[in-house]
């Protein structure tokens, strides 16, 4: 250490620093046990990490999963076989259940492909764990909820009253799920994606924002108030210069809710998950005026043009119109804007899956 001594004005200080020391680098001839296996080999097609960070399995396909690969989870083979009350996902020969009810989960003969999907979601699990965590069941859980909702209506239309509490066996905890939903559902109608427009622009020498948002809402408006929602008046929730939503109609919320209430349980339940995700109630009512199940007379009287049919990708522009055009202008957020695109998509597409039938 070496001191020196610095003047100042009223009286000397001492400032003390050290010799600056080089660095020796060394060459790494060495490489841990992790960078080791962190090198795929030719015959790897990817690989799947323990809870251990340094320790790595390699997994090969589906197809070719050996009984290693499976080991973390209590169930080997998953299958769908029928029942008589429909489709039931076995695992091991046990059938997957409901979390509510317990009961075995049978998915209707009409609606093969949510029954798959499920499947699929099982079958792709390396642990019983991920069956706890929502993102990894998001067909399971839907088609559990909308199961329940269907036995709470059987129960109803059986009873006025409903069964003491230790009768209740396959009756859900929730006291009205239809209800519930309903009401949850409702609120979306005064502040709805689709009827948020932003301020008319100045500069009106390209199309603004505005326009594409009445674009793409005034046709799916009119779909609906000719089919479905007669007598109903859509309006903007945002009047000009506002910032507080502008409520409906108390006539249009008649006829929204009267219309609500006579879908049945799995098209109620995939209106759900497709509000919820998309905010738009516009949205998730001209999804199941395209894919529902007991919606083929409006299709056919509309006449849909084949590879024109309302879907996933259309939903889900509709929804993200503003997004898109703020990325589009000021660029896009990895890992966040691109992310929330597929999962919305995800959202919708099962959705679909439980509103639509064969």
């Amino acid at each position: 250490m070496k001191s020196v001594s610095l003047l100042a004005t009223s009286s000397s200080r001492l400032l003390q620093f050290s010799q600056a020391r080089r660095i020796n680098p060394f060459a790494v001839t060495q490489t841990s046990p992790l960078s080791t296996a962190l090198l795929p080999a030719a015959s790897q097609d990817r690989f799947r990490a323990n809870r251990s960070p340094r320790k790595l399995e390699p997994v090969t396909r589906r197809q070719n999963l050996s009984d290693n690969a499976t080991e973390g989870r209590p169930w080997k083979d998953v299958m769908v076989e029928p029942s008589p009350d429909g489709l039931l996902i076995s695992l091991d020969g046990k059938p997957v259940r409901t979390p509510h009810t317990k009961v075995p989960l049978p998915i209707p003969f009409t609606k093969p492909l949510l029954a798959v999907a499920v499947a699929l979601e099982w079958d792709s699990m390396t642990s019983a764990q991920q069956a706890l965590q929502p993102h990894h069941i998001p067909a399971t859980s839907i088609a559990a909820r909308g199961y329940d909702l269907l036995l709470e209506d059987a129960a109803a239309a059986a009873s006025s009253a409903p069964p003491p509490a230790h009768e209740r066996t396959v009756v859900p905890s929730s006291k009205n799920m239809r209800e519930d939903i309903i009401k949850t559902v409702l609120r979306y109608l005064d502040t709805d994606t689709l009827l948020c427009w932003t301020p008319p622009a100045k500069d009106t020498t390209e199309p603004s924002l505005r326009d594409k948002q009445v674009a793409v809402a005034e046709p799916l408006i009119s779909y609906l108030t000719s089919s479905i929602w007669a007598g109903a008046n859509l309006k903007p929730g945002l009047s000009d210069g506002s910032i507080f939503p502008a409520q409906q109609s108390p006539e249009t919320r008649r006829v929204v809710q009267g219309w609500l209430s006579g879908l049945k349980a799995w098209e109620l339940v995939g209106l759900e998950r497709a509000v919820l995700a998309g905010k738009s109630l516009v949205v998730g009512a001209r999804l199941i005026c395209e894919w529902g199940e007991s919606y083929a007379d409006v299709r056919k009287a509309k006449g849909t043009p084949r590879g024109k049919r309302f879907g996933i990708k259309e939903a889900a522009e509709a929804c993200s119109l503003e997004v898109a055009w703020q990325t589009k202008k000021w660029g896009e957020v990895e890992d966040t804007h691109d992310v929330e695109k597929e999962d919305l998509k995800r959202q919708f597409g099962n959705a679909i899956l439980v509103m639509q039938g064969s």
